[in-house]
């Protein structure tokens, strides 16, 4: 079976991708920015209403994963409310100002995320030794590592990709993720070999308002980012899920044969 995780920003696109089939949802706002940290809002919203397997991206500014401790503590914080909410993991990620794990900061966020899945984001694609590192969060007890291989999108970065399933064997899933969609999905996964994909299907939102602007308006506004948002193309989402679910029967079959 090949797992298909869904980024979803926000309410509405969680609960689109939950009804579109999403085996989980990574639950953030503002992917924009690349995803940050939902609201209590938002979470308390997703956790009434799904049932599926949600993980909360922990993730507290926009710009790189360099964190002072300031920052760590409101990371730690934010792991409390999610966990005491009952969600199922978190994704989460912090650098050193050289590049590597900051390891202090990770075990405290792991430490108090006792019991949760955990998630190493795509914080490790910017690392210098990325294969080192999946050594490292093996060790420090990380479920999964969400990764595009250190390249811009996951198919530029499949080769290391599939380095770095052979290197954390069954103790450690790989999860490729960025610019992934129905066009490569089938041959990432014969490339790679993962069982676990990560994707958005993200759309451009226009805000309904323009349409009672003035005409002479709306070009200016339709490119300022005040006046869309990303949600979740829904066709786009169920084709990726109809070709992963072909791939993994596929995948049962050849190793039953």
């Amino acid at each position: 079976m090949i797992i298909t995780e869904v980024c979803a920003a926000g309410y509405h696109a969680a609960l689109a991708a939950a009804e579109a089939g999403a085996h989980r949802i990574e639950l953030c706002e503002n992917l924009e920015s690349g995803g940050l940290t939902p609201s209590y809002g938002t979470l308390m919203a997703v956790k009434e209403m799904l049932t599926c397997p949600v993980h909360v991206l922990i993730r507290p500014r926009r710009g790189d994963y360099v964190y002072d401790r300031n920052w760590i503590n409101i990371m730690i914080r934010d792991i409390q409310m999610v966990k005491s909410m009952g969600f199922q993991g978190i994704v989460i990620g912090a650098l050193t100002n050289d590049g590597n794990i900051h390891t202090d900061g990770i075990k405290a966020m792991t430490a108090v995320a006792e019991g949760m899945q955990l998630t190493f984001h795509r914080a490790i694609d910017v690392m210098p030794d990325p294969l080192q590192a999946i050594d490292q969060l093996m060790a420090m007890g990380f479920h999964r590592v969400l990764t595009s291989g250190g390249a811009p999108t996951a198919w530029e970065g499949r080769s290391v990709i599939r380095k770095m399933q052979q290197r954390a064997g069954n103790n450690l899933q790989i999860m490729a993720g960025s610019g992934i969609n129905s066009s490569n999905v089938a041959e990432l996964i014969q490339e790679t070999k993962l069982n676990e994909i990560h994707l958005s299907a993200k759309s451009v939102l226009h805000s309904q308002y323009l349409q009672s602007m003035p005409y002479e308006m709306r070009p200016a506004l339709v490119g300022s980012s005040d006046w869309w948002h990303f949600g979740v193309d829904i066709n786009e989402l169920k084709k990726v899920l109809a070709i992963t679910k072909k791939a993994g029967i596929a995948s049962e079959t050849g190793s039953n044969s």
